[in-house]
């Protein structure tokens, strides 16, 4: 027997398997289903969403469409951005980061209805049931969840389209028959995977890409910009202060025009598989080079290698889906406190797929050309330091050395 739900807020886009997941919840559940669509910045249309929802009997005041691309850039991304995260030294987590802000804000929005459920569209072999249902039950521990990929009898998407033209649920064409590919966007990254991608000897094909141009065809001629920084985010493009959002949609358009951003990755999921996907994150790759490359000036040493080592578990958080856990809160305190005093300008070309720094400067720069200059110095390192600097560095090595050769035969 079906558990009583009295309201259910859907993470709903409208799409094929959303909608048949709406008729599904509301046929199997009886209950008053409500929509929830976040903008952001995925570059679809999110209004027929609305007319969709209305037409399969939603309420008007239980359809909402947020626009959250400032939050999910300022409050998101760039927490991110800070710590240089990447997992598995290449993914720049553009998926990954989206699901805790929708799951907020649907949790929000579950507050405000009195609903007792949320439901979402992910399957039972990816990572995103996990980013979604963490960050559930991290905000409202009581919360029902409603899987319906774990619970209905449905064994692939021709049976989804035939409960589709059976339930008089519009279908765009391009969904008839088997799609070629799954795609995820948003602001940071475009996501692809399954279909023609799934064997991963095989090259992807030149349809996958859609947020860049090929490296191959991007013009002969670099593109110069600047890269303003204050407290590890950036601020403003060739002096102009904008906002995160604005920022970050700008990086893309000139990521996109020069091939900037493709990666094919085969990455471990957090549920055991294997899994290959084709990943475009124009402006956030850039944005990675220009940070370390600020970070270079105005980070310590230590600070900037104890970063590094951390980086891989932060990111494996993300990943997994443990952004509203207490590690991964623990982890952006100190990386937080290590952004304090990075800020200045980076200038980089954009060439061909290529991000190559040429300048950094800061007024809180570390650098120091009089200590490294080949040329006159005036005093500021005595040369001769080094020796006993190295001995005593090389202690334990001769210690070793001396104990290796006594029992040499």
């Amino acid at each position: 027997m079906t558990e009583k739900i009295n309201r259910i807020v859907l993470a709903f886009s409208g799409g094929l398997d959303t909608s048949v997941i709406l008729k599904w919840l509301q046929q199997t559940y009886g209950c008053e289903v409500v929509t929830f669509t976040a903008d952001l910045g995925q570059g679809e249309e999110l209004e027929p969403a609305r007319a969709k929802a209305q037409l399969m009997g939603v309420k008007q005041e239980h359809i909402f469409i947020d626009d959250l691309r400032e939050e999910f850039v300022k409050d998101y991304v760039f927490p991110m951005m800070r710590s240089n995260a990447l997992y598995e030294g290449l993914y720049l987590l553009g998926t990954s980061i989206a699901r805790p802000l929708i799951a907020k804000r649907q949790i929000e929005i579950a507050k405000q209805v009195g609903a007792d459920a949320v439901s979402h569209g992910a399957t039972g072999k990816g990572n995103d049931q996990v980013r979604f249902e963490l960050s559930y039950y991290a905000l409202e521990p009581g919360i029902k969840i409603i899987a319906p990929w774990r619970e209905w009898t449905f064994k692939g998407r021709e049976e989804l389209l035939q409960f589709a033209r059976d339930h008089q649920i519009t279908i765009a064409k391009d969904k008839e028959g088997e799609a070629p590919f799954s795609v995820d966007a948003n602001l940071l990254h475009s996501s692809s995977e399954g279909k023609v991608l799934e064997d991963p000897a095989k090259e992807a094909p030149s349809i996958v890409y859609q947020r860049t141009i090929s490296p191959m065809e991007a013009p002969d001629k670099p593109t110069e910009i600047r890269i303003g920084f204050r407290k590890g985010d950036a601020v403003s493009i060739d002096g102009e202060a904008l906002s995160p959002a604005t920022l970050l949609a700008k990086l893309n358009k000139l990521g996109h025009d020069n091939g900037i951003g493709r990666l094919d990755l085969v990455e471990n999921r957090f549920v055991g598989m294997k899994s290959r996907g084709v990943y475009e994150t124009p402006g956030g790759t850039i944005l990675l080079q220009a940070h370390r490359a600020i970070e270079s000036i105005t980070l310590d040493r230590g600070a900037g290698h104890l970063k590094d080592d951390l980086m891989p578990r932060y990111s494996e958080l993300i990943y997994n889906g443990f952004w509203f856990a207490p590690e991964r809160e623990m982890l952006q305190a100190l990386i937080d406190k290590s952004q304090e005093n990075v800020e200045g300008e980076v200038r980089l070309k954009l060439y061909k797929g290529n991000v190559i720094v040429t300048g950094r400067e800061s007024p809180k720069s570390l650098y120091s050309s009089t200590l490294v200059t080949f040329e006159d110095d005036k005093g500021a390192y005595d040369q001769k330091d080094a020796e006993g600097f190295i001995k005593l560095n090389a202690l334990r090595l001769r210690t070793l050395g001396q104990r290796r050769k006594k029992f040499e035969k």
